[in-house]
């Protein structure tokens, strides 16, 4: 219930709700109108500053047109003027290319009348020049072929190399062939850069192994060892690798058999109070020694750190003059005494020979004396044998009253 104006309302009737929603609704409409009312006259307001913009925007437009006719008349203008330009243009160039095809024709028939000059002195030089290289060629094939034969007897020589390089490489292939030759070419380097009495070869260790050389070092060092065996095959292996992945595997196989190798040396051939400490791995091959230097430094510090020192033929040649300075000094140091005995007994000699050569230079002195008395005698018996000869008995007589001088009996065994 509402009242309103002195009326009671009653809100929950039909007719009321319906009176009030059209009231309101009536209400709203006028607002409406209001609003819009409005906004016509604050639109009115607003076109007309646009419609002088639009006048002004019209004036523009029919200037832009007035310009435009303008642009189309240069234009053509320009048009004209170009196609009569491309039309001079044209007939110069017709022009030009013409004299210039014609220079080209007389030029072309110069070098045409030149080329046949030049070809027929070319041809006349050729049939001179092939009559000359014929008896060239004559020589040279007949020296060619003394070459060839020079050739098929170098290709004998290098195909009987070849077999002996391969059966070189079936030694080296067989593990126990391999081995003696590494021990033939370490005898072989040894013998020449050792005396004979300063190694042993195949010398029983008191662990009843048997190096391949043994040499006689005096502590210290001492006795030392040299090992002649190598792993050719793990080296073989890796030069005929390919891939990345056969490399690695033949350089893991190459590094684990000189790792074996070189604790074998070192267990078998370093004894205490006995060898040397440390021995020598000698590889008969510089290609593998190279290869481990540069490839498998690693290995080489191993060998170190055991006290196994790796030498190719080269390092084993300077290694072993090193220890024949070694066994030098020594030897001199044990021959000290004697060398002393013997400058004793040489100093005496030369005392007994200086006090001979005196005495013989006392006889020479006393005979030398002798024969000048001697021709002294001889001179006056050569002048009385003269006197008697001419039988001058006067002279004698005057010699008689003389004193006649005997002569000295020489001094010594004269």
């Amino acid at each position: 219930m509402m009242e309103l104006g002195g009326a009671t309302l009653n809100l929950s009737d039909p007719l009321t709700l319906a009176a009030l929603a059209g009231a309101g609704l009536l209400f709203l409409i006028i607002i409406l109108l209001i609003m819009a009312v409005r906004a016509a006259g604050r639109s009115a307001r607003v076109a007309a500053p646009l419609a002088q913009q639009m006048r002004i925007l019209g004036g523009h437009v029919q200037q832009l047109g007035q310009g435009q006719e303008q642009l189309r008349g240069g234009l053509q203008m320009v048009s004209d003027t170009q196609t009569n330009t491309q039309a001079q243009m044209m007939q110069s160039m017709e022009a030009r290319l013409a004299h210039v095809q014609q220079q080209m024709q007389d030029r072309l028939a110069d070098n045409a009348a030149r080329s046949a000059r030049s070809l027929a002195e070319m041809q006349q030089r050729m049939t001179e020049t092939l009559h000359g290289s014929s008896k060239r060629t004559t020589t040279s094939l007949t020296q060619l072929q003394e070459r060839l034969a020079s050739i098929d007897k170098a290709q004998d020589n290098i195909t009987k190399l070849s077999g002996d390089v391969l059966s070189l490489q079936d030694i080296l292939s067989n593990k126990q062939t391999r081995g003696s030759f590494g021990e033939i070419q370490l005898r072989d380097i040894v013998s020449k850069a050792l005396p004979s009495d300063s190694y042993s070869l195949q010398a029983t260790l008191s662990n009843g192994k048997r190096p391949d050389c043994l040499i006689h070092l005096p502590n210290p060092p001492g006795p030392i060892v040299i090992d002649s065996k190598f792993p050719l095959e793990a080296y073989e292996a890796l030069r005929r690798a390919k891939t990345d992945l056969e490399t690695r595997a033949a350089a893991q196989q190459m590094k684990t058999a000189v790792r074996v190798h070189l604790n074998a040396i070192a267990d078998k051939y370093i004894l205490e109070g006995e060898t040397a400490e440390g021995a020598l791995m000698f590889l008969p091959s510089e290609a593998v020694y190279a290869e481990l230097h540069a490839n498998f430094p690693e290995l080489v510090r191993e060998g170190f750190e055991k006290r196994v020192w790796i030498v190719s033929p080269t390092t084993c040649m300077a290694t072993l003059n090193t220890m024949r300075a070694i066994l030098k000094d020594a030897r001199m140091r044990e021959q000290a005494g004697a060398i002393r005995r013997e400058l004793g007994n040489l100093n005496k000699d030369v005392e007994r020979l200086a006090m001979r050569v005196g005495n013989l230079d006392r006889h020479f002195s006393q005979a030398r004396r002798d024969v000048e008395e001697i021709k002294v005698s001889s001179e006056k018996a050569a002048k009385r044998a003269g006197r008697l000869h001419n039988f001058d008995f006067e002279e004698l007589a005057e010699e008689k009253s003389e004193a006649i001088v005997p002569l000295r009996k020489p001094e010594g065994n004269g």
